[in-house]
């Protein structure tokens, strides 16, 4: 990649990120932004701690190589999983002068602000209801919140499948929209803690009481990301600015680009990279 280009990054183990890039580059439209996913060795959801780890480094590794300063973890997974170790462990050697950020700590920041009975219901993959994340997370910032997670493992295939809009998609979503209300019937925030789930809102909404507030994460992580860049002017200096997208997939391109173009929202044309 010209080095005069630096975007920046997107990682997604499939499609879902595309999502948060869509509302990125709606409010961020002058950056360059490359859009890596890993669809090859998707869903990471039921991978362990340690593979999805290994598999994000990797992925952040190669986005670093296409000349990116700063990477968005748009995967709650990854986020959950890997993001720790990443900044933690690997940055002060690997790269000092790059970022790698998240998108579970930006929600939990404002999540709270949304609720009026003080209780919060969390819709995820089970790895990331199993890592607790967000539970951790919120706690720091609003320690008064109940908090009430689901993990909806059929989300995910229906939305990757094209069955988001069917029929077959109700009984799934009503299914766990149940079970959570089951925890409290004073739940009134929906957290859509994966970036797939956006395609399935209207049902979400249909199977919710109707007063229920849902949250999807993009338009959280855009607004935070542009106070990011603002706090850190040094950063945002070495984010170039001409318009350009790229996407990367591991997996097949046409397939990636068919699939993209219903979570970006627009026509997709992907390069295939090699792990």
């Amino acid at each position: 990649m010209d080095k005069e280009v630096q975007p920046i990054g997107v990682f997604d183990s499939g499609y879902g990120g595309l999502t948060i890039l869509r509302e990125i580059v709606q409010k961020l439209p002058q950056y360059d932004y490359v859009y890596l996913g890993d669809n090859a060795r998707t869903p990471y959801g039921t991978r362990s701690f340690d593979t999805v780890y290994h598999y994000t480094l990797e992925c952040v590794r190669h986005l670093f190589d296409q000349g990116c300063r700063l990477v968005i973890l748009a995967c709650n997974t990854a986020s959950a999983k890997a993001l720790r170790n990443i900044q933690q462990l690997d940055l002060p050697t690997l790269a000092p002068g790059r970022r790698v950020l998240g998108v579970i700590r930006p929600t939990t920041e404002v999540i709270g602000n949304y609720s009026k009975t003080g209780q919060v219901g969390i819709l995820a993959t089970r790895g990331t209801v199993t890592s607790e994340s967000y539970v951790v997370e919120i706690e720091k910032f609003f320690p008064e919140l109940q908090l009430f997670q689901e993990a909806c493992p059929m989300w995910v295939p229906l939305v990757e499948n094209g069955e988001y809009a069917s029929s077959g998609a109700d009984y799934f979503v009503k299914q766990h929209i149940d079970r959570l209300m089951a925890q409290s019937p004073e739940i009134d925030t929906l957290l859509l803690a994966c970036t797939h789930y956006p395609l399935l809102v209207d049902k979400i909404r249909q199977a919710a009481p109707s007063n229920m507030t849902i949250l999807s994460q993009g338009s959280i992580i855009a607004n935070s990301l542009s106070d990011y860049l603002n706090r850190h002017p040094e950063i945002d200096a070495q984010c170039s600015k001409h318009h350009q997208r790229t996407f990367l997939t591991t997996d097949s391109t046409d397939d990636f680009d068919r699939q993209a173009t219903v979570f970006y929202g627009e026509p997709v044309q992907s390069v295939h990279l090699a792990l």
